[in-house]
């Protein structure tokens, strides 16, 4: 009998080290994009998914048992491949936009193992490149794309769960841009808006 009672209190203390969902949790994460575009305002415009890497760090806050708080900072490349026309000629390319991106989410946390992240996100973009693949554009009209008003500053919207397996996070989110990605009116390149599939893979530290 009092065999049988130290093995329940072990395994109910290793259920209770399981759930951290009242603890501060800082960690590393890093997976891949599958990033689109949409919204276009230009009628001579396709675009086509792309793949792209993106990792960071998190921090998780609770606030509750059930609600916490989880910011995190992440490097992440978005973008398509394209096709269409400019200045009367048509082009194929690829563009990688590379963002800091900083997601301020509010996490539900139904059980240990499940969390539920919502929030606005904050992109700043801190490179872009295109890849032209039609050999017949010119360098000027490589230059539209190069000196186009883009807007460096975008505000977003992110959703996800994560799976929380004793140390490490399998996330999954979806998010999609609420600004586009030019400053003005102005423009010569297509106007469009980023979204993207997210999963990664996540460490605490």
């Amino acid at each position: 009998m009092a065999a049988l009672m130290s093995v329940s209190c072990n395994l109910f203390a290793q259920e209770t080290d399981l759930d951290n969902r009242e603890k501060v949790r800082f960690g590393l994460k890093g997976g891949l994009n599958y990033s689109n575009v949409y919204n276009s305002k230009t009628d001579e415009f396709r675009a086509d998914a792309k793949f792209g890497l993106a990792g960071g760090l998190f921090l998780s806050v609770p606030i509750s048992k059930y609600f916490g708080f989880q910011p995190e900072v992440l490097i992440s490349q978005k973008g398509f491949q394209g096709e269409g026309a400019i200045l009367g000629s048509k082009y194929d390319f690829k563009r990688t936009t590379t963002y800091i991106d900083v997601p301020l989410q509010i996490a539900l946390k139904p059980s240990e193992f499940i969390t539920i992240i919502a929030g606005p996100q904050y992109s700043y973009l801190i490179k872009q490149k295109d890849v032209f693949t039609n050999t017949s554009v010119s360098y000027e009209q490589e230059q539209e794309f190069k000196t186009d008003n883009v807007r460096k500053n975008i505000l977003g919207f992110v959703a996800g769960i994560n799976l929380n397996l004793r140390g490490v996070i399998l996330g999954t989110r979806i998010g999609w841009d609420i600004t586009e990605n030019h400053g003005d009116g102005t423009h010569n390149t297509p106007q469009y808006k980023n979204t993207w599939f997210q999963a990664t893979l996540g460490l605490t530290l």
